[in-house]
């Protein structure tokens, strides 16, 4: 009898423990108090796994290995070692975590690359594991930035021993060497990670769960060779099970993720779940944001009584983000976006400045010619690092207000404060989604539907919505103008007059178009007529000015559309002057 006392005593002692942390609750992923959690998070893309795109090598380098190769030839092992060391110092700080937190992120997903914490299999001895304690000591310090912020950690394993994928450049996969699947030592290797990583983070609430294989791509028995037609996966689902399996021996207290194949999205087979603290993860990217586009992990989510989780999504629109976001939280489904950073990019929360120097190095990778020296190279590659600290990168605000404050609304915000008299660039218009902030043709991409790519933003510069922008080299400028302008497209601003009175307006655009025409509303009606833009003549600046006169302006905020009633023209600048 006092044998089953102690045993009953052991079982719930290990259930009141585990409900602790984050854990499943039916459906539900809810905290120690039960409540329900819906995590909003962010992953920290191109840190700890370089992705050739985020460097924009992806098309002559994709895979880390062969950017890091790349970098030897140039530099040798050494200085590739110095460069790596500060890119992995300065790519995540406690900074970009205090960020996060700032802007409204609860969680943050980790791509861990396993070659952090432990040498390939190649490198061992007797099939021997040992431990490196470089990606121990950097997910221990996240942690503890993340501790502080009282944000979720969820580990995962974005570029597995060996590689899991046929998608090469997202798991670092080594096509001359064994993959995941074909190698049991790799495989070994990844359990022996998992048990490792369980056993150190067992105790740690702020530790979220585990996302124990980031889309796995692979053809087992089917001809797609990315796994999206396999119907039994049997091997995905043995590993999964063997590193459940010696996580459990280790730690009975956190969450474990499991993605499907064909990137994270194919669980033929692979259900039911042979753990009652699982949640599984799927990843959306260009589709259309319906029902039907998650009803799929909607079925699974009832069939199995099993919470759902959107672990990776991103790289679109910021239309497409309100969206996505507002679908799958309206089905108390959380999500995590990607990435954190990426080289010159509008999609992101953040974007990194590319030095003149990498892009020399960049062409040459690219082109070949003459190689830069072991110096130049060098030097241009650790400006490069040095741009990924946080105060260096460039915050996109408009990203982050899609994600969040447009996820609630449609109303429009000021992008910055613009009081009149004064100046307000172009491409300044109001915060806010599509048809409220700005009218624009093209917006979103939907390819995985429609099966046709979208060029939804033709310059790719500054602002994530529809409105396309471009590099301004007028002498008046804030360095980007809006271009590609179509008929019947609009803008909005909001500006802060001092008194009210009467306005000129002048509207300093570009134009080749003997069409172009412009007039401006607000909130209630036409504030001006329609306008002809003049054609500039060959020996005039392509940039000028023309006025709209006597515009009136109530005190305090004014919202102010400028209407392209025929289109064909660039826009730099509004003026206003007051005519009182």
């Amino acid at each position: 009898m006092k044998h089953l006392v102690l045993i009953l005593f052991l079982v719930t002692s290990s259930i009141v423990q585990s409900q602790n942390f984050l854990h499943r609750d039916g459906q539900n992923i809810v905290d120690k108090n039960g409540n329900n959690v819906l995590l909003r998070g962010l992953g920290l893309g191109g840190w700890m796994v370089q992705e050739g795109y985020m460097l924009q090598t992806g098309d002559f380098a994709g895979p880390q290995h062969v950017i890091k190769q790349n970098i030897e030839n140039l530099i040798g092992k050494e200085k590739t070692k110095l460069f790596y060391d500060s890119y992995l110092a300065n790519g995540i700080t406690k900074r970009d975590i205090d960020s996060l937190a700032a802007w409204g992120f609860n969680s943050v997903r980790l791509p861990m690359h396993y070659n952090l914490y432990t040498p390939p299999i190649e490198d061992e001895i007797n099939d021997e594991i040992t431990w490196l304690d470089k990606g121990f000591q950097m997910t221990d310090e996240l942690l503890e930035w993340c501790k502080a912020n009282k944000m979720y950690l969820v580990l995962d394993l974005h570029a597995a021993p060996g590689g899991q994928g046929n998608d090469a450049n997202i798991s670092d996969y080594d096509k001359s060497k064994p993959s995941l699947w074909e190698s049991e030592a790799n495989q070994k290797k990844m359990i022996a990670l998992w048990r490792k990583l369980a056993d150190r983070y067992k105790n740690e609430p702020w530790i979220g769960g585990y996302d124990i294989i980031n889309e796995p791509n692979w053809n087992f028995t089917g001809k797609n060779k990315n796994g999206c037609d396999e119907t039994s996966n049997a091997p995905l689902r043995e590993l999964m099970i063997a590193i459940t399996k010696a996580i459990r021996e280790v730690d009975t207290n956190h969450i474990i993720f499991i993605e499907g194949n064909c990137w994270g999205n194919n669980y033929e087979g692979i259900l039911p779940v042979w753990d009652d603290n699982i949640v599984l993860s799927f990843h959306k990217y260009w589709n259309y944001n319906t029902i039907k586009s998650i009803q799929k992990m909607l079925d699974y989510r009832s069939q199995y009584n099993i919470p759902i989780w959107l672990g990776e999504s991103g790289e679109n629109s910021n239309v497409w983000f309100k969206e996505a976001i507002s679908l799958v939280e309206s089905n108390n489904i959380g999500w995590a976006f990607w990435p954190m950073k990426k080289i010159e990019n509008i999609a992101g929360v953040t974007s990194v400045t590319k030095n003149p120097e990498f892009e020399i190095i960049r062409n040459y990778w690219k082109n070949g010619g003459e190689k830069p020296t072991e110096a130049f190279a060098f030097n241009a590659l650790m400006q490069l690092a040095e741009n990924y600290k946080m105060e260096h990168v460039t915050i996109k605000r408009d990203v982050i207000d899609a994600m969040f404050r447009q996820v609630k609304t449609n109303t429009t915000k000021p992008y910055k404060k613009h009081v009149v008299p004064g100046l307000v660039y172009a491409t300044e218009y109001d915060l806010g989604t599509n048809g409220y902030a700005y009218l624009d043709n093209d917006f979103v991409n939907y390819r995985v539907d429609t099966g046709k790519a979208v060029k939804w933003n033709s310059g790719n510069k500054m602002r994530n919505d529809g409105v396309d922008i471009q590099i301004c080299n007028d002498k008046i400028s804030n360095g980007y103008e809006v271009f590609d302008i179509r008929d019947g497209e609009w803008l909005q601003y909001t500006v802060t007059a001092n008194k009210k009175g009467s306005y000129n307006v002048l509207i300093r655009y570009a134009n080749n178009s003997k069409k172009a025409k412009v007039h401006l509303e607000n909130e209630k009606t036409h504030i001006s007529k329609k306008f002809k833009l003049p054609v500039a003549t060959n020996n005039e600046a392509p940039y000028r000015t023309f006025t709209i006169p006597d515009v009136t302006l109530e005190k305090g905020e004014n919202q102010i559309k400028v209407v392209f009633d025929k289109g064909g023209f660039i826009l730099n600048s509004l003026e206003f002057k007051s005519n009182n």
